[in-house]
């Protein structure tokens, strides 16, 4: 059996830009984990494997240049969008070697004997090691973010594990070029370039997912693809952990204070965000609750100002543009939704964006309108007009989880006056991340990130982007009397490496 070819495409054309590589063959998937695997062992000194995250960030920006055309051409981003997205990229595997270095992560706990305890506590020692070879499948809209060196990689190779990427076939030119460069910069500190691993191939997808030598998987994509796999990880004969991002709808909440006080600025905000990157980001606000009203008809009138003075754009590739024109024919076709800006086809490569209208009442009950609670990947978002709080609740308590969910908030309800307090409370069981008088789109790379929400946008409870990241490639172990000079060195009484630890119930720094 031959291998298909990998080819480079510019979405602006469609034309093919090069030959890149080939899809990998079911041996060849074997051989690039089994490199992983064997490569484990060079990370286990923390100071190499935070030497190496550094010198990964500093090689990506030394190679800035090269790696921001090649994305460019094969994303249509732009460059703008594309060298700060390295930025992100190179700071985030700069935060993950300070978290090597502190320690804190590997939640070091301590407990000496106690007979007085209820039942008697016996020596215990607890700490947290890695699991293993993780697969790591890149998303298409964050080429440098979420792909080969993206925060799954960066937080896996900083818990101690190997990575395997499957490449997005949306920018395999880019992922090799960036693979090139983490392996480089992995055979400075002596580790083994097979450290991260690299593989083309819906069928070479399917082949990570299943090798036994292959202990976690995080992904970033569609629920579809996300959901396959997962079902993948978890029918093994020894199921693993999949932490994928799937899809969210990302409702935002505006109120009748909101809307009267600040219209037209809501307005003008939500159409920044949800035509931001051409719709393409996974926190892109999909449905927008507005009240009735001339607040909220001064709000509907700001966003068409504002989208309609948007031009078209190129999305990541052409099968995302059918799919997106077709998605807003079919919702803007169900009865009693009105497009005051008409998203949908621009010329043969673009497309345009818009947004639709719909009365609140239409979506309080199962039927076609659901449809309109699923999210539309591109630059397109729904109005729901609203006509009292009962209504806006009722049509919250329909929608599946989400990354994110923002309330526009007057000043006196974001200072604790009226129904503030309450309506964040009623966001909070949607979404990973709420947000007061902001937008989603913008993820900060920070200690108390937190991106990922409840199913459909995550398939765990973990997140992908900030510190605590790096939580979902580790597993807790305990050690029960065991003497002294056969513990490891992070759990010793004299702290040999000066870690953050809880000793005997004191927290220690």
């Amino acid at each position: 059996m031959v291998s298909a070819p990998v080819w480079s495409v510019d979405p602006r054309t469609g034309k093919q830009r090069e030959q890149v590589a080939v899809e990998a063959t079911a041996q060849e998937v074997d051989a690039a984990v089994r490199a992983a695997g064997a490569a484990r062992g060079t990370l286990a000194d923390r100071a190499v494997r935070a030497a190496f995250l550094r010198s990964a960030a500093a090689d990506l920006e030394a190679a800035r240049d090269t790696l921001v055309e090649t994305a460019d051409a094969e994303t249509a981003l732009g460059p703008a969008r594309l060298t700060g997205e390295l930025a992100r990229t190179a700071y985030q595997l700069r935060a993950f070697a300070d978290i090597v270095d502190e320690g804190a992560f590997l939640d070091v706990i301590i407990n000496h004997p106690d007979d007085t305890a209820t039942p008697p506590v016996p020596d215990l020692r607890r700490y947290k090691v890695p699991l293993g070879v993780v697969a790591v499948y890149s998303a298409s809209n964050f080429p440098f973010a979420f792909s080969v060196a993206g925060g799954d990689t960066a937080s896996a190779l900083a818990a101690g594990c190997p990575v395997v990427v499957k490449a997005h076939p949306d920018h395999p030119a880019l992922s090799e070029l960036v693979a090139g460069v983490l392996r480089r910069a992995a055979a400075g500190h002596g580790i083994p370039e097979g450290v991260v691993g690299l593989v083309h191939g819906f069928e070479a997808g399917l082949e990570l997912i299943r090798h036994p030598l292959v202990a976690a998987a995080g992904f970033t994509g569609s629920v579809r693809g996300g959901r396959a796999l997962f079902d993948a990880a978890a029918a093994r004969p020894v199921p693993i952990p999949f932490h994928g991002e799937l899809g969210s709808l990302n409702p935002v909440l505006v109120t009748e204070a909101a809307a009267a006080e600040r219209a037209e600025e809501i307005g003008g905000g939500l159409a920044g965000s949800m035509t931001l990157g051409t719709g393409q980001f996974c926190v892109k606000p999909g449905l927008v609750l507005v009240p009735s009203g001339t607040g909220g008809d001064r709000l509907v009138k700001s966003l068409a100002d504002a989208v309609g003075d948007t031009e078209a754009g190129v999305l990541l590739d052409h099968r995302m543009r059918d799919n997106f024109v077709a998605g807003v024919r079919e919702r803007a076709g169900l009865e009693g939704v009105e497009a005051p800006v008409t998203p949908g086809p621009g010329d043969e490569h673009t497309v345009s964006p818009g947004f639709l209208t719909v009365p609140a009442s239409r979506l309080t009950e199962e039927g076609a309108y659901d449809l309109l609670l699923e999210e539309c990947f591109g630059p397109v978002t729904v109005v729901v007009r609203y006509e009292d709080d009962g209504e806006a609740t009722a049509v919250l308590s329909r929608l599946p989880g989400n990354l994110t969910a923002t309330v526009q908030l007057s000043s006196e309800e974001a200072a604790g006056h009226g129904r503030g307090p309450e309506l964040l409370a009623e966001l909070t069981p949607l979404a990973g991340r709420v947000l007061v008088n902001g937008w989603p789109t913008g993820v900060a790379v920070a200690p108390a990130q937190h991106h990922g929400g409840p199913y459909p946008a995550t398939t765990s409870t973990s997140t992908s982007v900030g510190g605590t990241a790096v939580e979902r490639w580790l597993r807790p172990v305990a050690y029960q009397n065991a003497p002294e000079a056969l513990l490891p060195a992070e759990l010793r009484d004299d702290n040999p490496l000066n870690l953050p630890r809880r000793f005997n119930g004191v927290l220690e720094r």
